[in-house]
């Protein structure tokens, strides 16, 4: 976004004024003016008038306008707010109606002021858009007293302070808008509270606002209903959206620093019933960093997948669905394998992450940069490792397979339910069996389970029911190490605090190869890979509530039994008890 200040932009949005005549009041103005003094050159120049700034501020906000200058006030609304706080607020009281006060601002974030008088005079506050002339001609007719307060602004100043997005400047947040304070600490406590999304969504009556932390939604305080469109258009010039367009979704990004370190937002706009429904992703840099025993990986299971990742050719696939951890599992994977002997080529939409010593590219429609066009241009780059971030079409799969089949190890994702899935999902993509049986190397299928509180763990006891769900015996249960969390402040008193991944690792064994070849069905292969020993989300889960790591409620609500039959098949219960070192 320019320098020219929020309401200047917004001016320029609704095509009030021109990009030339800012850029002249720009060049007009004294260092040091601000947004309101480019608002006072483009008047002087005649390219605006302050009935346009103002009829512009109400139709973004949803406000009413009024004219004070002339206006007959009623005696009970000047007495209901002393001249002390109207000249130090800058606002001004015209009419009361029972027990709600109509008040004039000039400024659609004066949020603290509106507040203030609400609880002062215990009186429902409406607030109306006037200019700034005409409040401090009204305050003068009516209140008579001194104007020092309103001096102290410069004149025809809309909005108080400037867009600032550098979060350590605490000296200047006195200083900031209301609304740039609002979203400034909604996003710094979104992230102390450790959440991966906040939500703001638009009801018929309040302006909903949830955080998704370890993967469950927990509301947070909602703002006023009146300050939904402010918030959001304040949300999409951070992130370089068009606050004209309503009608549309949207996608942007935010970069921020907070206490000195560097924040990325993923923020998405979806026009709704009651307004635009937003959702910024936090994007977790340092989650990059975690090594494969972090992500959950039991030993024997990392030391299977870490062949996996180091072979010389051959395609591995992730597959789960969205917010199953996949895209941070394959990060992870490129940092195990980023060596200076190494080129890593990325294709992302969007790219999330910049990963040091990797070439990564972003695929744009648009221009015609789209997966398959950039796979294309990436063979001739002669890369040793490839990755990007799902397989969606017939020509993807089939450059990806043929990459894989020429020397190059290839990483991507796939939308599938299990492990095994992956191979019926590339065959109805449309990639010949053939082709899928000598490319594809492996295939993991993954969940994230919430990892009991370190603080507040204690052990548990689970019932029969949930024992007779995960196929152990009483005897069996008395002999692990159940837990769960009672709840303190660390985990917000959920009694989890963070998560982890349970896998499903499919190795492509000849035998396996053999039957795809000749082209078995899902429930063959399902059942070829339990008996090779694979072990089910469903088993990997219950190894990691048996050793205390997660609990029994969060394996059975992210995992499903394996059906054969009438009954539930597990692997064997020494299987829980064994391998656990992580």
């Amino acid at each position: 976004m320019s320098d020219s200040g929020y309401i200047v932009e917004l001016l320029r949005a609704e095509g009030l004024v021109s990009a030339e005549s800012i850029d002249a009041a720009l060049g007009a103005c004294p260092d040091g003016s601000g947004e309101a003094g480019i608002i006072e050159a483009l008047i002087k120049r005649g390219d605006l008038t302050r009935e346009a700034v103002t009829g512009a501020l109400a139709q973004a906000f949803g406000m009413e306008c009024v004219d004070l200058i002339g206006l007959q006030v009623p005696e009970e609304a000047l007495r209901a707010v002393s001249g002390e706080i109207v000249e130090s607020q800058g606002v001004f009281p015209f009419r009361l109606q029972g027990k709600q006060l109509d008040l004039a601002v000039s400024d659609p974030f004066a949020m603290d002021a509106v507040d203030d008088i609400r609880h002062m005079t215990g009186l429902l506050i409406d607030t109306w858009l006037a200019s700034p002339e005409s409040i401090r001609e009204a305050i003068e007719r009516h209140y008579g007293g001194s104007r020092s307060a309103l001096t102290q602004a410069d004149p025809g100043d809309p909005v108080a302070g400037e867009e600032s997005v550098d979060f350590d400047d605490g000296d200047r947040e006195a200083g900031d808008a209301p609304i740039i304070r609002y979203v400034r600490t909604l996003i710094v406590g979104a992230i102390k509270r450790r959440a991966s999304d906040i939500h703001l969504e638009p009801l018929e009556r309040r302006f909903r606002v949830r955080f998704r932390i370890d993967g469950s939604l927990v509301e947070g305080d909602d703002p006023p209903k009146r300050l939904q469109a402010s918030i959001i258009s304040r949300l999409k010039l951070m992130a370089n959206m068009s606050i004209a367009e309503k009608r549309q979704p949207q996608d942007g990004r935010i970069r921020l620093q907070i206490e000195g370190t560097e924040v990325d937002l993923r923020v998405s706009s979806l026009p709704t019933v009651y307004g635009e429904s937003v959702v910024m992703r936090i994007l977790d840099r340092e989650g990059l960093r975690l090594g494969l025993e972090e992500l959950g990986f039991f030993s024997d299971d990392q030391a299977i997948f870490e062949q996996f990742i180091t072979l010389p050719d051959g395609m591995l696939l992730v597959t789960g669905p969205t917010g199953s951890g996949k895209t941070t599992t394959l990060y992870s994977c490129l940092h195990f394998v980023n060596k200076p002997d190494r080129k890593i080529i990325t294709v992302e939409d969007p790219v999330e992450y910049e990963l040091p010593g990797i070439n990564q590219v972003q695929v744009r429609r648009d221009v015609g940069m789209t997966f398959a066009a950039a796979l294309r241009a990436i063979l001739r780059q002669a890369p040793h490792i490839i990755m990007f971030g799902e397989i969606r079409d017939s020509e993807t799969a089939e450059i990806a397979v043929n990459a894989s089949l020429t020397g190059h190890l290839v990483f991507s994702t796939l939308h599938t339910n299990d492990a095994p899935s992956a191979v019926s999902r590339l065959v109805d993509i449309g990639v010949k069996p053939f082709l899928v049986a000598a490319s594809l190397r492996a295939a993991m299928a993954q969940r994230l389970v919430r990892v009991v509180c370190p603080r507040c763990r204690q052990p548990a006891s689970p019932d029969e029911r949930q024992l007779n769900a995960l196929g152990l015996g009483r005897g069996q249960a008395n002999a692990a190490k159940f837990m769960s969390g009672a709840g303190c402040p660390q985990c917000l008193h959920s009694g989890y605090y963070g998560r982890r991944g349970i896998f499903e690792i499919f190795e492509i064994t000849e035998e396996v190869r053999e039957m795809i070849y000749n082209q078995a069905t899902l429930l063959q292969l399902r059942r070829k890979a339990h008996v090779s020993g694979m072990r089910s989300m469903r088993d990997d889960g219950i190894r990691k509530a048996v050793a205390g790591l997660t609990t029994v409620d969060e394996v059975l609500a992210v995992t499903v039994g394996d059906w054969e039959g009438d009954s539930v098949v597990h692997a064997s219960p020494r299987l829980y008890f064994h391998s656990l070192r992580v």
